[in-house]
């Protein structure tokens, strides 16, 4: 990508597809529980009563700095922030999981050589050590985070930024996610997308946004990858 360029409503051309992107939180592990005991220690922080997992699950995504922002307000971001990160450090990697079926598909898939990224709005530097912890060190070839680019998702830089380091054309990567945001992504980038229920949005809501593909299952991903 060069300078500051953004590609929005592209063309789409779907597959075949030789190689993926994913989306982290909500796709490949489970990490709500870190996630909202940090979130509801800054809460405390600033004398605000605790919000439960699931009401934490449904505003994750679009970065911490948001996140913080909704929860204790723009003026109080940068304190919000350390505060988050000082705990999520202590807690993060022990109370982080994989996502049903996801180990042994990543498995599968790169056993046919299949290349793959990961593109979060979690930074970078965590997602490594969730990725390495989790077992899954050495599958994909790069992991980017919003400190690497200019703009977060749901801007398209990221993404375009991985398929660079992929090496593939954008009708030949497929990406995938579990969010609104992670379509409304793909729309600008002109990327194929499909979504897999299980993180922040339900079933319907997915299913309104129109994704290319949508799957009940994990295991199910490896089809829509050609040979």
């Amino acid at each position: 990508m060069r300078g500051n360029e953004t590609r929005y409503n592209l063309p789409l051309m779907l597959g075949p597809f030789s190689a993926i992107l994913f989306d982290l939180d909500g796709t490949l592990v489970d990490s709500y529980e870190p996630i909202a005991e940090s979130l509801n220690r800054v809460r405390a922080h600033f004398d605000l009563p605790p919000k439960s997992l699931d009401e934490v699950r449904r505003e994750v995504g679009r970065g911490l700095e948001h996140l913080i922002a909704d929860n204790v307000g723009p003026d109080r971001v940068d304190e919000g922030v350390g505060v988050f990160r000082s705990h999520y450090r202590q807690v993060f990697l022990a109370r982080t999981r994989l996502m049903p079926g996801v180990a042994r598909t990543l498995a599968a898939l790169a056993a046919r050589g299949v290349p793959m990224a990961i593109t979060s709005n979690k930074p970078a530097y965590f997602t490594r050590e969730i990725v390495e912890g989790l077992g899954l060190g050495g599958l994909f070839l790069a992991v980017l985070g919003p400190e690497m680019v200019d703009r977060p998702k749901p801007d398209p830089e990221m993404v375009l930024k991985a398929i660079e380091i992929l090496g593939r054309s954008i009708g030949e990567v497929l990406y995938v996610g579990d969010m609104r945001l992670d379509i409304e992504t793909c729309r600008r980038a002109g990327l194929a997308v499909c979504v897999i229920p299980g993180g922040s949005d339900s079933r319907e809501e997915l299913q309104s946004a129109g994704p290319d593909f949508l799957l009940d299952r994990f295991e199910d991903l490896p089809a829509l990858i050609g040979s």
